[in-house]
């Protein structure tokens, strides 16, 4: 017979072994939570490090710092279609005057930008811009332009490629400034200039009316039209051969991805020839 003393170690025991039972049990589960979490995370921390390294994870706080370096990573993600610019020093010879006036209104002339995406002709269009045109002729003769990078492009709104800056940053000129011709030209139709247009660049503001007569050097050449008022003196027409280096310069965009920053095409003007015929 049991007696009353037995009994009670008995069942503490029996209560003993059902703790460890749950402990056991409890541990058991515990593991095979953390192995579960173990696993979740590896493959959280994999696919997020997957996504920093191809850039699609922002800090908010880096925000300015990320825009910057996707802009500044698009260029060499992007195939260059141009070649290595031939060695040689940008001129930074200026002039006080606009030069005088030797050109033959009557003929005809041809300007040829041989740049490192490819030969630009250009018919230029003496009679109706003699100023224009014989300052190009004039500082393509001095090698005024020779080496130089087309400095902008834009590809949102208007869709110009924009050149003739020795210095590179849109402000640059030949000390000189020409006055404004062919402003009704009969190609400037509904404020468009039709692509393949090439018009002078200037300080023009619409808004107050100044900076009339204020082209130097810089120039555009328009690859589809683009609307804008007749403001910029057009003085020629890229050829159809030329229209396929500038689409292509234009295909590879640039570099702020906002429609209008350096084109991602390495443009330089190798050398710029002004020939009568």
């Amino acid at each position: 017979m049991v007696t009353q003393e037995q009994r009670k170690r008995q069942l503490a025991r029996e209560k003993f072994l059902r703790q460890q039972q749950r402990r056991t049990a409890a541990r058991r589960k515990a593991r095979m939570r953390n192995s579960v979490i173990a696993s979740v995370l590896g493959v959280i921390l994999v696919g997020s490090l997957a996504l920093y390294t191809t850039g699609v994870l922002k800090d908010d706080g880096d925000d300015k710092a990320d825009v910057s370096a996707s802009a500044s990573a698009t260029p060499s993600a992007i195939s260059d279609p141009c070649e290595k610019a031939e060695e040689g020093k940008v001129k930074t010879a200026t002039w006080k005057k606009e030069p005088a006036l030797t050109i033959d209104k009557s003929a005809k002339y041809t300007m040829t930008l041989a740049t490192t995406c490819g030969d630009i002709d250009i018919a230029l269009k003496a009679s109706a811009a003699p100023h224009t045109v014989n300052s190009f002729d004039f500082l393509a003769g001095k090698g005024y332009f020779d080496h130089t990078k087309c400095h902008r492009l834009t590809t949102n709104g208007i869709y110009v490629l924009q050149c003739g800056d020795p210095s590179g940053s849109g402000s640059g000129g030949p000390g000189y400034t020409i006055p404004d011709e062919n402003l009704k030209d009969k190609t400037l139709k509904g404020d468009v200039y039709p692509a393949g247009t090439v018009a002078m660049a200037n300080q023009y503001n619409s808004s107050t009316g100044e900076g009339k007569d204020t082209g130097g050097s810089q120039f555009f050449l328009v690859y589809q039209d683009s609307p804008l008022p007749a403001n910029y003196t057009p003085f020629g027409t890229v050829s159809e051969s030329g229209m396929t280096v500038l689409k292509k310069i234009a295909a590879a965009g640039e570099s702020t991805g906002a429609g209008d920053g350096t084109p991602n095409a390495t443009v330089v003007i190798n050398k710029a020839t002004v020939t009568k015929s």
